[in-house]
C-alpha cells in the first residue's frame, strides 16, 4: 500500500551539506616532545595494512568569517560571495508525527564564511577556541518551528550546537594528556540556565584553532593557540547550562552554511606517521568462516578479560596476555594487537599455554567450553556452560552467513535500499564487541533464518488474529488534529482489505511468533472458544530492524514491536503488559510540556513515541503472554539519515572493498579526505558534536524530570547531516525507563496515576548503576573504544574529552559526577549473564543481570 505523502513539512531541515573548516597547529608534535604516543605507535600494536595511505600535502587555512563590522551574527546581513552559488542538497527531515506529537525544532547544518567550510574542534584540553559564526546567506530558506514548538528569542549563534570553550580549563596529567580543571560551581535559581554566561564570540573574529591529533593542550592560561597563519585566537569558557546553543534558555537559529571559494578545496588528508598503522585483520579473511570465528573469539575474550578483571599484560614488547585457566589446570595465552582503554580490544587466536608451537589455535566453540567452565562457578546459578557453547556455535555459524551474503550482495535492495534508516537497521552483521553470542538464533530454520534476518535483508507479510471485543485490551495516546484514535482503526490503516468479524480487531503478529503460539492450550481454547480468530498471514511484507522483532514498512506511519518468544542475545523478546502501559504513559508524560521544556534547551533531540497497543486478555482477565502488539510512531522519511550507535560502529562488507568498515570509519575518513586533516582530529571534532547532540540531552532529560533512559548503543539513534556530522539524536524503547523513586511526587503531579501500571519507579541507587552503564559505559565508552580499535583516533584523547564534558555537565544530575570520580564503575556482564540463565525482562530491575566492577578508564 502506498500511503499519501504528508503535507509541505514545516520541520525540515535546510538543504545544506555542511563541511567542517580546520584551523592547524601543524608544529605541535615537534613543539612538544613531551607528548604521549598516538594510540597506535606502542609495541602492542602490531599489524599491517593492506590499504595504500593518501599521499600528505599541506592542509588548506582556514579563512575569517566575513561579516559588516558589529552586525549581528544573527541578521540576515549578506556576506560576501565568491564564486557561483551553493547548490543545493538534501537536508535530512524528521517528518511531524501524525498524532500531533510535539517534535523538536530541527537544528540547521552550520554556516561558514567564504574559503570556510565551518569549524572543526579539536577535542577538550587539545586547544579549542570560540569563534563567531556569520550570517546566513541572503534569502537562505528559513526553518520555522512546528505549530506547538517553542520559538526561539535572539541570541548569539554558536557553532553547530556546541557551547563555546576553552583550553584553560584543562590541565596537563602526568601522561600529558589534558583533563579537567576543577569544576565551576553552580547555582539554583538562576533562571534556566546554571553557572555564568561567557561573552558573546565577536563577530568577524579568526575561526578556532583545530590542534594536531596529538590529545595534548599547548595553549596557554588563557586559552590561546596559533593557526597555520600565526594568528592567535582566544576564547572565554562557557559551562553547560548557562544559557548557550545546548543549554535549558532559547535556542538561536544556526545560520546557514555558505559554499567555500572555488579553488580553496582543503588537500588530500594528511595522515601523521603515528597514523599509519597496518594490520592484516583476522575479520577481512577471504574465508566468511574465518573471519566469523575471529569475531566471536574476540567477543568472548574481551567479555571475559573484562569480567574477570584480566589485567594489561606486563612485559617487554610482544609480551602475550596471559588468561589463567584454573578449572582446567591451564591457561589461553593470546597475543595482544591493541590494547584499549574503553575495552574494545583486538586479539589475535589464542592458545593453550604449553601446547606445541605447531598446534592449531583454538575455535570459538573451544574457547567458549573453557571460558564456560571457569565462570560457572561465578554465577548465582550454574548450568549454563552447555547452553553457552551451543549459542556461541550458532552465531558464529550465522555470523558467517551473514558476512557472505553481504560479500555477495553488499548493496540492499529495494525498497531496502531508498530507505535510509531501515538501510542501516539491516547492516548490523558482526553484533555488540561485549556479547558472547550476538548473532544466535536458535530456533530457527535455515529458511528461517534467511526470511526473518535483517542482516539478510528478510521480508515477510505478518500473520494476523482477530480479537473479540469481551478479549481485547488495549490503549492508544494516538492523536490526529487534536482527536484521539483508536489501535484498531490504526492497525487497520496498516491491513487494509482485512477479512475483519464485525467488532473484532485486527492483531499482527511475528509468523514464527503465530506458529508457537497455535501449539499453547491458552491460545488453543481462544480460538475453540471464538474469542480469538486466526486469519492467517495477510499484506504487504514488513522488514526486520535490528532487533529482529521490530519490524518497519518504507512510508508507513508506525512501526510495530512485536512479541517474538526467541532468546535474542540475554532475553527472550515477548512483550511485557507492564512495558505496554510503560510506553503510552511516557508519551503523555511528554505531552504534560515535559517535552516542550526539555527540548526548548535540545531542540535536536526526541524519544520516538510509543502511543498505542493491542493485546489479549483471557476470560479471567489475565494477560495473553505473547499475544500483543505495540504501534510506534514512525518519524523518518525515506532520506533522512538516522543510525543507531551499534550499526554505525559495527564493521561490514562495503561495495568494491575486500575489507570490512565500520560506517563510522567511511565517515570519519571521507570528512577527512574532503578537510585536508588528520582522522583523529576529525573524529575528535564528531565525537565532541555526538556529547553535545546526543548525550547532553539525556542527561538533561534526567536533571529535568527524574527519569534515566536506557540509551545503550542499539538504543540510541544518531541523526547525521549529509556530510555524516552529527546533528541530533533519537531515543527508542519503551522497556528502557527509570522513574528516579526521589521524583515520584514531581511526576504524579504532571500525570496522576503515573508508574502505577507500568512498574517503572526504581530506587536512585539502581537508577544511577544503570544509567552509569547504559549511558557511560555502553554508549559512550564503546564509542571511544570503537574509534580506537578501528584505528581512527587516540582513544586516551577522547577520554579526556569525555572528561571535560563531565565537568561541563556536572549540574545535570548524579552520573556525571560518577563517572568523573569513581575509581570504578559497575558494569552488565553480559558473558555471566548467560552463565547464570538470566532473563534480564523477567524479575526484579536490580536482580535482572549479572553485575561486575571494572576500573573506570575516566579516573585517572
Amino acid at each position: 500500500m502506498h500511503w499519501p505523502a504528508p503535507a509541505e513539512d514545516a520541520n525540515r531541515l535546510p538543504p545544506t551539506a555542511p563541511q567542517p573548516g580546520l584551523a592547524w597547529v601543524a608544529s605541535e608534535r615537534r613543539s612538544h616532545p613531551d607528548l604521549p604516543p598516538p594510540p597506535n605507535e606502542p609495541a602492542l600494536t602490531t599489524w599491517q595494512n593492506p590499504e595504500p595511505h593518501l599521499q600528505p600535502s599541506p592542509p588548506a587555512r582556514s579563512q575569517p568569517a566575513r561579516h559588516a563590522p558589529g552586525a549581528d551574527v544573527d541578521a540576515p546581513t549578506a556576506p560576501e560571495r565568491q564564486g557561483p552559488p551553493p547548490s543545493p542538497s538534501p537536508g535530512l527531515a524528521i517528518r511531524q508525527a501524525p498524532e500531533d506529537m510535539p517534535q523538536p525544532r530541527p537544528v540547521e547544518p552550520p554556516h561558514s564564511g567564504a574559503g570556510t567550510a565551518g569549524p572543526v574542534h579539536g577535542p577538550p584540553g587539545v586547544g579549542t577556541a570560540a569563534h563567531a559564526t556569520p550570517p546566513p546567506a541572503p534569502n537562505a530558506p528559513t526553518c520555522p518551528a512546528p505549530e506547538g514548538t517553542p520559538r526561539s528569542s535572539p541570541t548569539t549563534a554558536t557553532p553547530p550546537g556546541r557551547t563555546p570553550t576553552q583550553s584553560a580549563h584543562h590541565t596537563p596529567d602526568d601522561r600529558g594528556v589534558a583533563t579537567p580543571a576543577p569544576r565551576p560551581e553552580h547555582h539554583a535559581g538562576e533562571g534556566g540556565g546554571e553557572g555564568e554566561a561567557a561573552p558573546e564570540a565577536t563577530p568577524g573574529s579568526p575561526r578556532a584553532a583545530l590542534p594536531a591529533d596529538s590529545g595534548r593542550a599547548d595553549a596557554g592560561g588563557d586559552g590561546a593557540v596559533l593557526t597555520t597563519a600565526g594568528t592567535e585566537v582566544t576564547s572565554q569558557a562557557q559551562p553547560y547550562g548557562s544559557g548557550g546553543d545546548d543549554d535549558y534558555g532559547q535556542q538561536a537559529a544556526v545560520p546557514r552554511q555558505k559554499e567555500a571559494v572555488p579553488g580553496e578545496r582543503p588537500g588530500r588528508t594528511v595522515l601523521a606517521e603515528a597514523e599509519r598503522v597496518s594490520y592484516a585483520d583476522p575479520l577481512d579473511d577471504p574465508d566468511p568462516a574465518v573471519a566469523a570465528e575471529a569475531a566471536a573469539v574476540e567477543n568472548l575474550l574481551r567479555c571475559w578479560v573484562r569480567e574477570a578483571g584480566v589485567p594489561r599484560p606486563d612485559g617487554p614488547t610482544g609480551t602475550p596476555l596471559r588468561i589463567p585457566l584454573l578449572s582446567s589446570g591451564t591457561a589461553l595465552l593470546v597475543a595482544v594487537q591493541l590494547w584499549s582503554p574503553s575495552g574494545w580490544h583486538r586479539f589475535a587466536a589464542p592458545r593453550l599455554e604449553g601446547a606445541p608451537a605447531d598446534a592449531p589455535a583454538l575455535d570459538a566453540v573451544t574457547v567458549a567450553a573453557l571460558i564456560a567452565r571457569e565462570g560457572s562457578g561465578a554465577t548465582a546459578a550454574g548450568g549454563g556452560s552447555a547452553d553457552l557453547v551451543g549459542r556461541v556455535a550458532d552465531s558464529v555459524r550465522r555470523t558467517a552467513e551473514f558476512i557472505a551474503d553481504r560479500r555477495e550482495r553488499p548493496t540492499a535492495p529495494d525498497p531496502v535500499a531508498g530507505d535510509r534508516f531501515l538501510t542501516a537497521e539491516q547492516s548490523l552483521l558482526l553484533g555488540h564487541p561485549l556479547q558472547p553470542d550476538p548473532k544466535s538464533r536458535e530456533g530457527l530454520s535455515e529458511a528461517e533464518v534467511r526470511r526473518y534476518s535483517p542482516e539478510l535483508h528478510g521480508s515477510f507479510p505478518l500473520h494476523w488474529f482477530a480479537i473479540a471485543p469481551s478479549a481485547l485490551a488495549t490503549d492508544s495516546a494516538w492523536t490526529e488534529r487534536g482527536r484521539p484514535v483508536s489501535a484498531a482503526r490504526l492497525l487497520g490503516r496498516l491491513a487494509p482489505g482485512i477479512p475483519l468479524p464485525d467488532g473484532f480487531t485486527p492483531l499482527p503478529l511475528h509468523p514464527w511468533q503465530a506458529r508457537e503460539l497455535l501449539q499453547r492450550p491458552a491460545v488453543a481454547a481462544l480460538l475453540d472458544s471464538g474469542l480469538l480468530h486466526d486469519l492467517g498471514p495477510f499484506g504487504d511484507p514488513w522488514y526486520p530492524t535490528s532487533s529482529i522483532r521490530t519490524v518497519h514498512r518504507p512510508g508507513a506511519p508506525a512501526m510495530l514491536k512485536l512479541s517474538l518468544g526467541l532468546r535474542i542475545t540475554n532475553s527472550r523478546r515477548e512483550n511485557l503488559r507492564k512495558e505496554l502501559h510503560r510506553g503510552v504513559e511516557v508519551h503523555r508524560l511528554l505531552r504534560t510540556g515535559l517535552a516542550e521544556q526539555w527540548q526548548a534547551a535540545h531542540p535536536g533531540f526526541d524519544i520516538v513515541r510509543d502511543p498505542a497497543w493491542v493485546a489479549v486478555d483471557a476470560p479471567d482477565g489475565a494477560p495473553v503472554p505473547g499475544l500483543d502488539a505495540l504501534l510506534r510512531h514512525n518519524p523518518f522519511r525515506s532520506d533522512d539519515d538516522a543510525v543507531c550507535v551499534a550499526a554505525l560502529t559495527s564493521p561490514r562488507p562495503w561495495p568494491g572493498r575486500t575489507t570490512l568498515r565500520s560506517r563510522l570509519s567511511e565517515i570519519i575518513r571521507s570528512l577527512a579526505e574532503a578537510t585536508g586533516h588528520t582522522t583523529s582530529a576529525v573524529a575528535a571534532e564528531w565525537f565532541l558534536r555526538y556529547l553535545d547532540h546526543v548525550v547532553l540531552p539525556v542527561l538533561a532529560f534526567d536533571a529535568l524530570a527524574g527519569i534515566a533512559l536506557e540509551a545503550h548503543q542499539q538504543n540510541t539513534l544518531v541523526l547525521l547531516d549529509p556530510a555524516g556530522w552529527p546533528i541530533g539524536g533519537r531515543y527508542r524503547d519503551n522497556q528502557g525507563y527509570y522513574f528516579r523513586a526521589s521524583h515520584r511526587a514531581e511526576l504524579e503531579r504532571r500525570l496522576p496515576g503515573i508508574g502505577s501500571a507500568s512498574d517503572t519507579f526504581v530506587s536512585d541507587a539502581v537508577t544511577d548503576e544503570r544509567f552509569t552503564y547504559y549511558l557511560g559505559i555502553n554508549n559512550v565508552l564503546g564509542l571511544v573504544g570503537a574509534f580506537g580499535s578501528q584505528q581512527l583516533a587516540d582513544e586516551r584523547v577522547l577520554l579526556a574529552a569525555f572528561r571535560r564534558f563531565l565537568g561541563k555537565a556536572a549540574h545535570l544530575g548524579p552520573v556525571p559526577a560518577r563517572l568523573l570520580d569513581s575509581p570504578t564503575l559497575r558494569c552488565k556482564a553480559n558473558l555471566l549473564t548467560r552463565l547464570g540463565g538470566l532473563d534480564e525482562l523477567v524479575g526484579p530491575v536490580d536482580t535482572q543481570s549479572v553485575y561486575v566492577t571494572i576500573a573506570n578508564p575516566l579516573h585517572a
